[in-house]
Formats: structure tokens, C-alpha cells, sequence
């Protein structure tokens, strides 16, 4: 599997591609403070999900998927203020919101997921 064929990945790319467009617009004030640690927030997510998926050890990659998900989770919270300092409308927050739900979901899943095959291959062959 490529990293490119992950749901999970993709959807975060998209994301914070979308998030990038929207900060480009606002002054320098709101990019300097809120903007740059949203952008940055964001761009964790896909990247820690590449790091992880780039090492050798199913539990190393699990690990970099919870770095994945608490940037997950500090995006949610930058929207958020950038939502209640009007800097982001209604419709594009409730859309983020529901992309961060149904990111969270599969991230899960892929968590649950990593590894799985390496134990069942280890348990078969002894």
C-alpha cells in the first residue's frame, strides 16, 4: 500500500490545503498569531501520519498516528477561535467540524488497524 492510497491521509491533505487558502486572506495580525499555528496544526496531521508510515516498526507508526490525532484536535480547537474572532464563516466551520469528526473516525481505525497483519504474520510462522 502507498501512503497516497490512505483515506485518512488524503483527507487531511485536502483539508489543510483548504485551511492554507483560507489564512492567506487575513491580515498580517490574524496570520501571525492564529494563523500560523493553524497552518501548522494542521500540516501535522498528514505529516505525522507520512512519518509514521515510513518506519520500519508497526510501533513506531502508531505512535506518530497519536501525534497525527492530538494535531487533530488542536486544529479543531484554532478553527474554533478563528470561528469565534470572525474570521472563518458558519458554513466553512461546520464543514471543517464535520471533516475533523469523520478524520478522527478513520484515524481510529487506522490505529486499530497498524499492525495487525505484522502480529498475525509473527503468530503464524512460530
Amino acid at each position: 500500500m502507498k501512503l497516497e492510497e490512505l483515506k485518512v491521509y488524503s483527507l487531511s491533505m485536502e483539508m489543510s490545503d483548504r485551511i492554507w487558502e483560507i489564512v492567506l486572506k487575513w491580515d498580517y495580525f490574524q496570520k501571525d498569531t492564529l494563523g500560523k499555528q493553524l497552518v501548522r496544526a494542521a500540516d501535522s496531521i498528514s505529516a505525522n501520519l507520512s512519518e509514521g508510515f515510513g518506519r520500519y516498526h508497526y510501533k513506531e507508526n502508531t505512535n506518530f498516528c497519536y501525534y497525527s490525532r492530538g494535531s487533530l484536535y488542536e486544529t479543531k480547537t484554532w478553527l474554533t477561535k478563528a470561528h469565534n474572532r470572525n474570521l472563518i464563516p458558519d458554513e466553512s466551520y461546520e464543514l471543517f467540524n464535520s471533516e475533523i469528526d469523520n478524520i478522527g473516525i478513520k484515524l481510529n481505525n487506522y490505529i486499530k488497524s497498524i499492525g495487525k497483519t505484522s502480529q498475525k504474520q509473527h503468530t503464524d510462522n512460530q
